[in-house]
């Protein structure tokens, strides 16, 4: 109902002094159904805690594998490589293998995860059995890459190992240095972008730890990939990350290199 006719309705039916209170009330009721109602309203909160699919405590050799999407992207967006990439591997029915994807800001409910599959006494801490038995592969997309490597380092003061982490062209700040709780480590950028250019080169903290499979560069100078499904905002100003988003030649690399780590652990 309008705001004009809320007013109309209530002069008819109630004294002036008890007009304007009424009107007053059904507008703020009728502009907050309104809200509620828009797409994407504020009082959509994002990823939370029972989106995840994996059973928790995982048995032993299990194994769990984080995505974490970049930019603003929620984490079940099945448009994006790190999305699409997670459903293949699920699809795969991989024995032991769990597989979630998360939102890059939301790191704190992938420690929460990461905490209640590997405590397999359910006794609400990891104690140095469990730490030692944590099976953990993380990868990610432009800010989800430099998740990936926060989280690691969020890790590290837990003493909580990672076998592999991957980063695809990784943008945000501390995503150079690969600490020294994780086996293996690699990195696909391109140099392309006007604006936006993933990390070129990330370095073991210890390389007596960590083995840096490589730092693969692609090229779109001349690489037709398919942006029609994009905004045109990010074809003027983002064309050679978001191509690389969406070049299944990166998506092939990332799988391999995933899959290569679960083999070596079940040969």
């Amino acid at each position: 109902m309008p705001f004009t006719l809320v007013t109309a309705v209530s002069s008819v039916i109630l004294p002036p002094i008890m007009t304007r209170q009424v009107t007053r009330v059904l507008a703020t009721a009728l502009a907050a159904v309104a809200i509620s109602l828009l797409p994407g309203c504020l009082f959509v909160h994002g990823q939370r805690y029972h989106h995840f699919q994996t059973v928790t405590p995982l048995a032993p050799s299990n194994v769990l594998i984080l995505g974490f999407m970049g930019g603003r992207e929620p984490w079940d967006n099945p448009k994006r490589g790190v999305r699409q990439l997670a459903i293949k591997l699920r699809e795969m029915r991989l024995p032991g293998v769990w597989i979630e994807t998360v939102e890059n800001k939301k790191r704190k409910l992938a420690l929460e995860l990461i905490r209640h599959a590997f405590d397999r006494n359910a006794d609400g801490e990891l104690d140095d059995h469990e730490r030692r038995n944590v099976r953990l592969i993380l990868y990610g997309q432009s800010f989800g890459g430099a998740a990936v490597v926060k989280l690691a380092r969020q890790l590290q003061m837990e003493e909580i190992e990672v076998l592999l982490t991957v980063q695809i062209d990784s943008v945000g700040r501390g995503d150079v240095v690969i600490p020294s709780n994780v086996a293996k480590a690699a990195n696909l950028f391109q140099s392309n972008g006007m604006f936006i250019q993933g990390e070129p080169k990330i370095l073991a903290e210890d390389p007596s730890r960590t083995a840096i499979l490589g730092n693969f560069e692609f090229d779109y100078r001349n690489k037709d990939i398919d942006l029609s499904d994009v905004s045109w905002m990010k074809k003027a100003f983002r064309a050679a990350h978001t191509k690389m988003d969406f070049d299944p030649e990166v998506w092939r690399k990332v799988e391999a290199l995933i899959l290569d780590t679960v083999s070596e652990l079940n040969p």
